[in-house]
């Protein structure tokens, strides 16, 4: 067998560090994904006219970006469960004692806050002249958006929507404090069973894999998205004559 091969303190544990690491990526995904859509409705509120919508979106970006996940996470986890009648006659108790659900909502309001940020200074950076020449050809506003501002936004906003993921997996590990056995929580109980403090270079060794494997995916990503910026492509489509036409 394998574990035959391994350390006997990673063969006794090793399946344990592994559910950890798939409540992780759990955690990270969903929080992340449903992020986006919290995050996009922040950004938008936060651009918008109305003087409540961006004032409830800074307040909200503010709040959430300057205070700590961890206490954010206490508030929810320990706070929320002061009211647990209130919940209950409101049919949201089910969804709030589970620790995992807890940590699910923190991280979602969490990095919804810099992902708006990251969403409204994408779509801020592209040069007002891409909205003038849309509105020049008789494009509306809102297919000028989707059409035009939200694809060059989105190459602009794609390497730190990546270092926000990076950011969300490493923050992940605060979800241990709840009894949610994700990856550090899985570890800290092998530690607490055996004193080996190596333990915890294998579930470092985890996140560092998951975190290079991100990044390497986003590098490709990127080049792949980004290719037709790349200034060493220089040759252009061949002329009539057949000989490529290259540019000075």
């Amino acid at each position: 067998m394998i574990t035959d091969y391994l350390p006997p303190l990673l063969a006794r544990y090793g399946d344990d560090l592994l559910d950890g690491f798939f409540v992780t990526l759990q955690l990270v995904f969903w929080s992340v994904g449903l992020g986006i859509i919290v995050g996009s409705l922040i950004c938008w509120a936060r651009m918008s006219k109305s003087w409540g919508l961006r004032s409830f979106a800074w307040f909200y970006i503010a709040l959430f970006r300057g205070t700590p996940l961890l206490a954010q996470l206490f508030l929810i986890y320990y706070g929320l469960g002061q009211f647990a009648s209130f919940w209950r006659a409101l049919g949201l108790w089910s969804f709030l004692r589970d620790p995992f659900n807890c940590c699910l909502l923190a991280f979602t309001l969490n990095t919804a806050a810099y992902q708006a940020e990251i969403f409204r200074g994408a779509v801020q950076a592209i040069p007002k002249g891409q909205w003038e020449g849309a509105a020049a050809l008789g494009i509306g506003k809102r297919i000028a958006f989707y059409r035009v501002v939200l694809p060059q936004a989105a190459l602009l906003a794609l390497r730190p929507f990546g270092n926000e993921i990076i950011l969300m997996i490493k923050g992940s590990a605060v979800a241990s404090v709840v009894t949610v056995y994700d990856l550090l929580g899985e570890t800290r109980l092998a530690y607490s069973d055996t004193f080996r403090f190596d333990v915890y270079f294998y579930a470092a060794a985890l996140y560092l894999m998951l975190v290079e494997t991100l990044r390497r995916v986003w590098d490709v990503l990127e080049r792949r998205l980004t290719r037709h910026l790349d200034p060493k492509r220089k040759e252009k489509a061949p002329d009539p004559a057949g000989q490529p036409v290259m540019s000075t």
